[in-house]
C-alpha cells in the first residue's frame, strides 16, 4: 500500500470518526442513563409503557451500534499508527485494498471474516 492510499484511508477513518462522535453524541445529548431510562419507563402510564419501551430499545440499539463501528474505527487508526494497518489480524496476509477501500475498518481478509462469520 502506497503513502498516498494510507492517507486517504486515514482521513476517511478520521472523517468517519468524527462524524460517529457526532451521532453518538446527538443520542446520547441529554438523554438519561439506561437506569434512569428504566425507572422512567415504570413511572409511565400502563398505555404508553410498549411505545416507551420500543423508543428506549431503539435508542439503545443506535447508541450500541455507533459505539462498536467507532471502536473498529478507532482501531483501524491504532493499526495505522503503528503499522499494523491493512494486514489481517487472523492470518496475517494483507487485506486486499479494494476491501479497504470499501471499509477501512475491517480487520480480517474476507476469507478470514467469513470463517468468522460462519462460527
Amino acid at each position: 500500500m502506497t503513502t498516498l492510499d494510507t492517507q486517504s484511508l486515514e482521513a476517511t477513518l478520521t472523517h468517519k470518526r468524527s462524524g460517529l462522535l457526532a451521532q453518538l453524541a446527538a443520542l446520547r445529548g441529554g438523554a438519561p442513563s439506561r437506569a434512569e431510562a428504566s425507572e422512567a419507563h415504570f413511572a409511565h402510564r400502563e398505555d404508553s409503557q410498549a411505545q416507551t419501551a420500543t423508543e428506549r430499545d431503539l435508542e439503545f440499539a443506535l447508541d450500541d451500534h455507533e459505539s462498536t463501528e467507532l471502536r473498529r474505527v478507532n482501531a483501524a487508526l491504532q493499526r495505522l499508527a503503528n503499522g499494523s494497518y491493512g494486514l489481517c489480524a487472523d492470518c496475517g496476509v494483507a487485506i486486499a485494498p479494494a476491501r479497504l477501500q470499501a471499509a477501512p475498518e475491517a480487520e480480517r481478509c474476507v476469507p478470514c471474516q467469513e470463517a468468522l462469520e460462519r462460527t
